[in-house]
Protein backbone atom coordinates (compact mmCIF):
# COMPACT_ATOMS: atom_id res chain seq x y z
CA UNK A 1 0.00 0.00 0.00
CA UNK A 2 1.52 3.30 -1.13
CA UNK A 3 1.38 6.14 1.39
CA UNK A 4 1.95 9.71 0.18
CA UNK A 5 2.29 12.32 2.93
CA UNK A 6 2.06 16.12 2.77
CA UNK A 7 3.27 18.14 5.76
CA UNK A 8 2.55 21.91 5.84
CA UNK A 9 5.16 23.57 8.06
CA UNK A 10 5.34 27.16 9.29
CA UNK A 11 8.18 27.90 11.74
CA UNK A 12 8.37 24.28 12.88
CA UNK A 13 12.16 23.92 13.21
CA UNK A 14 11.83 22.89 16.86
CA UNK A 15 9.60 19.90 16.10
CA UNK A 16 9.81 18.97 12.42
CA UNK A 17 12.97 16.89 12.75
CA UNK A 18 11.28 14.57 15.24
CA UNK A 19 8.29 14.16 12.92
CA UNK A 20 10.45 13.29 9.92
CA UNK A 21 12.66 10.97 11.98
CA UNK A 22 9.60 9.03 13.14
CA UNK A 23 8.40 8.68 9.54
CA UNK A 24 11.85 7.58 8.37
CA UNK A 25 11.79 4.82 11.02
CA UNK A 26 8.45 3.31 10.00
CA UNK A 27 8.19 -0.47 9.55
CA UNK A 28 6.22 0.38 6.39
CA UNK A 29 7.99 3.34 4.83
CA UNK A 30 5.98 6.02 3.04
CA UNK A 31 6.57 6.14 -0.70
CA UNK A 32 6.70 9.93 -0.74
CA UNK A 33 6.79 12.71 1.84
CA UNK A 34 6.65 16.34 0.74
CA UNK A 35 7.13 19.12 3.27
CA UNK A 36 5.70 22.53 2.39
CA UNK A 37 7.82 25.26 3.94
CA UNK A 38 5.08 27.85 4.36
CA UNK A 39 6.86 31.19 4.68
CA UNK A 40 8.95 30.09 7.68
CA UNK A 41 11.32 32.62 9.23
CA UNK A 42 13.19 30.15 11.46
CA UNK A 43 15.46 27.26 10.41
CA UNK A 44 12.66 25.02 9.14
CA UNK A 45 14.24 24.93 5.67
CA UNK A 46 17.54 23.66 7.11
CA UNK A 47 15.77 20.79 8.85
CA UNK A 48 13.97 19.83 5.65
CA UNK A 49 17.14 19.99 3.56
CA UNK A 50 19.01 17.76 6.01
CA UNK A 51 16.35 15.05 5.90
CA UNK A 52 15.80 15.23 2.15
CA UNK A 53 19.55 14.73 1.68
CA UNK A 54 19.39 11.49 3.72
CA UNK A 55 16.09 10.09 2.43
CA UNK A 56 15.12 10.00 -1.24
CA UNK A 57 11.40 9.81 -0.45
CA UNK A 58 11.45 13.18 1.36
CA UNK A 59 11.14 16.30 -0.82
CA UNK A 60 10.08 19.87 -0.17
CA UNK A 61 8.65 23.01 -1.72
CA UNK A 62 8.58 26.62 -0.58
CA UNK A 63 5.40 28.65 -0.29
CA UNK A 64 5.00 32.39 0.23
CA UNK A 65 1.75 32.75 2.14
CA UNK A 66 -0.35 35.86 2.55
CA UNK A 67 -1.45 37.19 5.92
CA UNK A 68 -4.91 37.70 4.39
CA UNK A 69 -5.54 33.94 4.33
CA UNK A 70 -7.69 32.47 7.08
CA UNK A 71 -5.96 29.76 9.13
CA UNK A 72 -8.03 26.93 7.64
CA UNK A 73 -7.55 28.15 4.09
CA UNK A 74 -3.84 28.77 4.63
CA UNK A 75 -3.20 25.23 5.83
CA UNK A 76 -5.05 23.59 2.96
CA UNK A 77 -3.53 25.90 0.36
CA UNK A 78 -0.13 24.80 1.66
CA UNK A 79 -1.29 21.18 1.47
CA UNK A 80 -2.23 21.59 -2.18
CA UNK A 81 1.10 23.19 -3.03
CA UNK A 82 2.71 19.96 -1.87
CA UNK A 83 0.03 17.64 -3.25
CA UNK A 84 0.34 19.16 -6.72
CA UNK A 85 3.98 18.00 -6.89
CA UNK A 86 2.95 14.36 -6.48
CA UNK A 87 1.83 11.79 -9.04
CA UNK A 88 -1.37 9.77 -8.60
CA UNK A 89 0.23 6.41 -7.76
CA UNK A 90 -0.90 6.52 -4.15
CA UNK A 91 -3.33 4.33 -2.25
CA UNK A 92 -3.49 6.61 0.80
CA UNK A 93 -2.91 10.37 0.96
CA UNK A 94 -2.04 11.86 4.34
CA UNK A 95 -2.07 15.41 5.63
CA UNK A 96 0.10 15.45 8.75
CA UNK A 97 1.11 18.29 11.04
CA UNK A 98 4.80 19.05 11.55
CA UNK A 99 4.81 18.49 15.32
CA UNK A 100 3.98 14.79 15.68
CA UNK A 101 5.97 11.71 16.68
CA UNK A 102 4.53 8.51 15.22
CA UNK A 103 5.07 5.00 16.63
CA UNK A 104 7.22 2.84 14.35
CA UNK A 105 4.29 0.66 13.26
CA UNK A 106 1.96 3.57 12.53
CA UNK A 107 1.69 3.31 8.74
CA UNK A 108 1.74 -0.49 8.89
CA UNK A 109 -1.29 -0.46 11.19
CA UNK A 110 -3.12 2.07 9.02
CA UNK A 111 -2.53 -0.19 6.02
CA UNK A 112 -3.90 -3.14 8.01
CA UNK A 113 -7.10 -1.26 8.84
CA UNK A 114 -7.59 -0.09 5.25
CA UNK A 115 -7.07 -3.64 3.95
CA UNK A 116 -9.50 -5.14 6.47
CA UNK A 117 -12.37 -2.78 5.64
CA UNK A 118 -12.82 -1.62 2.04
CA UNK A 119 -15.36 1.03 3.10
CA UNK A 120 -12.94 2.62 5.57
CA UNK A 121 -12.29 6.07 4.15
CA UNK A 122 -10.20 7.65 6.90
CA UNK A 123 -8.14 6.17 9.72
CA UNK A 124 -5.69 7.48 12.32
CA UNK A 125 -4.18 6.94 15.72
CA UNK A 126 -4.90 9.18 18.70
CA UNK A 127 -2.95 12.18 20.00
CA UNK A 128 -1.19 12.27 23.35
CA UNK A 129 0.24 15.41 24.95
CA UNK A 130 2.90 15.76 27.62
CA UNK A 131 1.84 16.95 31.06
CA UNK A 132 4.87 17.15 33.33
CA UNK A 133 6.44 13.67 33.12
CA UNK A 134 3.44 11.85 31.66
CA UNK A 135 1.86 11.57 28.21
CA UNK A 136 -1.93 11.80 28.42
CA UNK A 137 -4.74 11.54 25.88
CA UNK A 138 -5.44 14.93 24.31
CA UNK A 139 -8.89 16.25 25.23
CA UNK A 140 -9.96 16.75 21.61
CA UNK A 141 -9.42 13.09 20.76
CA UNK A 142 -12.38 10.79 20.10
CA UNK A 143 -13.21 7.72 18.03
CA UNK A 144 -15.88 9.64 16.12
CA UNK A 145 -13.44 12.21 14.72
CA UNK A 146 -10.11 12.04 12.90
CA UNK A 147 -7.99 14.96 14.03
CA UNK A 148 -6.91 17.46 11.40
CA UNK A 149 -3.33 16.95 12.56
CA UNK A 150 -3.16 13.37 11.27
CA UNK A 151 -5.58 12.77 8.42
CA UNK A 152 -5.10 9.67 6.24
CA UNK A 153 -7.54 9.15 3.35
CA UNK A 154 -8.12 6.16 1.12
CA UNK A 155 -7.62 7.46 -2.42
CA UNK A 156 -11.15 6.63 -3.56
CA UNK A 157 -12.67 8.43 -0.57
CA UNK A 158 -10.39 11.43 -1.00
CA UNK A 159 -11.46 11.84 -4.62
CA UNK A 160 -15.16 11.22 -3.97
CA UNK A 161 -15.38 13.94 -1.30
CA UNK A 162 -13.76 16.38 -3.73
CA UNK A 163 -10.45 16.39 -1.85
CA UNK A 164 -10.02 19.02 0.88
CA UNK A 165 -11.93 22.30 1.11
CA UNK A 166 -10.00 25.54 1.53
CA UNK A 167 -12.23 26.84 4.30
CA UNK A 168 -12.49 27.02 8.05
CA UNK A 169 -13.74 23.72 9.44
CA UNK A 170 -12.24 21.68 6.59
CA UNK A 171 -11.36 18.86 9.00
CA UNK A 172 -15.02 18.40 9.93
CA UNK A 173 -16.47 18.91 6.45
CA UNK A 174 -14.33 16.08 5.04
CA UNK A 175 -15.89 13.65 7.52
CA UNK A 176 -19.41 14.89 6.83
CA UNK A 177 -18.88 14.32 3.13
CA UNK A 178 -17.29 10.92 3.73
CA UNK A 179 -20.35 9.84 5.74
CA UNK A 180 -22.64 11.25 3.06
CA UNK A 181 -20.97 9.06 0.43
CA UNK A 182 -21.07 5.96 2.63
CA UNK A 183 -17.49 5.88 3.92
CA UNK A 184 -16.57 5.06 7.51
CA UNK A 185 -13.63 6.23 9.61
CA UNK A 186 -11.78 4.92 12.63
CA UNK A 187 -9.35 6.24 15.24
CA UNK A 188 -7.21 3.40 16.62
CA UNK A 189 -6.67 4.11 20.31
CA UNK A 190 -3.78 1.62 20.39
CA UNK A 191 -1.73 3.93 18.13
CA UNK A 192 -0.39 6.67 20.38
CA UNK A 193 0.92 9.71 18.49
CA UNK A 194 2.86 12.26 20.51
CA UNK A 195 1.56 15.76 19.79
CA UNK A 196 4.40 18.11 20.65
CA UNK A 197 2.47 21.37 20.25
CA UNK A 198 -1.07 20.76 21.56
CA UNK A 199 -4.10 22.32 19.90
CA UNK A 200 -5.36 25.52 21.55
CA UNK A 201 -8.03 25.27 24.23
CA UNK A 202 -10.45 27.47 22.25
CA UNK A 203 -10.93 24.84 19.54
CA UNK A 204 -13.90 23.13 21.17
CA UNK A 205 -15.73 26.42 21.63
CA UNK A 206 -15.43 27.34 17.97
CA UNK A 207 -15.72 23.91 16.32
CA UNK A 208 -19.50 24.03 15.80
CA UNK A 209 -19.36 27.57 14.46
CA UNK A 210 -16.62 26.64 11.99
CA UNK A 211 -18.54 23.56 10.89
CA UNK A 212 -21.70 25.57 10.25
CA UNK A 213 -19.80 28.30 8.42
CA UNK A 214 -18.13 25.77 6.16
CA UNK A 215 -21.38 23.97 5.35
CA UNK A 216 -23.09 27.27 4.58
CA UNK A 217 -20.31 28.35 2.23
CA UNK A 218 -20.54 25.09 0.32
CA UNK A 219 -24.38 25.05 0.33
CA UNK A 220 -24.44 21.41 1.42
CA UNK A 221 -28.02 21.67 2.55
CA UNK A 222 -30.32 20.03 5.07
CA UNK A 223 -29.68 16.31 4.32
CA UNK A 224 -25.97 16.64 5.06
CA UNK A 225 -26.67 18.66 8.19
CA UNK A 226 -28.67 15.69 9.53
CA UNK A 227 -25.59 13.48 9.35
CA UNK A 228 -24.01 15.41 12.23
CA UNK A 229 -26.99 14.94 14.54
Amino acid sequence: MNFYIVIPAHNEAEYLGQTLESLANQTLLPKKVVVVNDHSTDSTSSVIEAFSAKHDFITWVNKQSSEAHLPGAKIIQAFYQGFDTLDDNYDVICKFDADLIFPENYLERLAHHFNQNKKLGLVSGVCYIQKKEDWTLEDLTGKDHIRGALKAYRKECFLEIGKLKTSMGWDTVDELLAKYFGWTFFADDALHVKHLKPTGSTYNKTAKYLQGQAMYKMRLGFPLTLITA
